[in-house]
């Protein structure tokens, strides 16, 4: 029997954030989220939520479009690149098409109007969960990627190079100047750091890390007609 792999953040309990500035709105809002299971957090402002510390949760937020100083889209647009892990739920009272198009086309996963629909809201939310969920685990596993490639010495990066350009060990040893049992020796080690267990397994693990296959001086060249 194959043991199952566990999500970085099975044991993680998610987080659903408020940003609203209507007080009723966001104890409303906290009430049901809770009742649901989740735990909620709530803030007035988009400067009152920026100051919280980054969630090491699956998260989603839930977002007012019209706020003071700084309104829900402006928020949007800081949290692009800085938390693009934290699904956003738009929600408005007086929302328009091309606002909620913009958000939508800004990776909003949802834009309700108010008075907000509680079972249209709670399956938005769902799948903002699972959508940070699955990002979160994505970063993770890069993230261990980046660990194993730089245990590796510099020859070892090197014979990685060009076994996943396509290489036989013959070439490669060729290419470095070294003989082919030496380059079984890297090969070898240099697939148990990297804890791949076939060539393909290493071919996707450099497509994730964007490493560069070497130059195959073996390849031949296309000349254009």
């Amino acid at each position: 029997m194959i043991a199952q792999r566990l999500s970085p953040t099975s044991g993680l309990d998610p987080v659903v954030f408020i940003v609203d500035d209507d007080i009723s709105v966001r104890e409303s809002l906290e009430g049901l989220i809770s009742f649901a299971g989740w735990r909620a957090e709530a803030f007035a402002s988009a400067e009152e939520f920026l100051a919280r510390a980054r969630a090491d949760c699956p998260s989603c937020l839930i977002l007012d479009v019209s706020l003071p100083e700084l309104n829900g889209l402006d928020l949007q647009q800081l949290l692009a690149s800085d938390r693009s892990e934290m699904p956003i739920i738009f929600v408005t009272g007086h929302g328009d098409i091309p606002m909620s198009v913009n958000a939508m086309k800004a990776g909003a996963v949802e834009f309700l109007t108010k008075p907000i629909n509680d079972d249209a809201l709670l399956k938005a939310i769902e799948h903002a969960i699972e959508r940070s969920r699955s990002s979160l685990d994505d970063q993770a596993d890069i993230e261990q990627l980046r660990r194993r490639y730089g245990s590796l010495t510099p020859r070892e990066q090197e014979v990685m190079g060009l076994v996943v350009s396509g290489l036989l060990n013959k070439q490669v040893g060729s290419v470095l100047d070294i003989s082919e049992i030496t380059v079984k020796a890297h090969r070898g080690k240099m697939m148990q750091k990297m804890e791949a267990d076939s060539l393909a397994d290493l071919v996707r693990m450099a497509v994730r890390l964007d490493v560069a296959p070497a130059q195959n001086p073996w390849q031949p060249v296309r000349h254009e007609l």
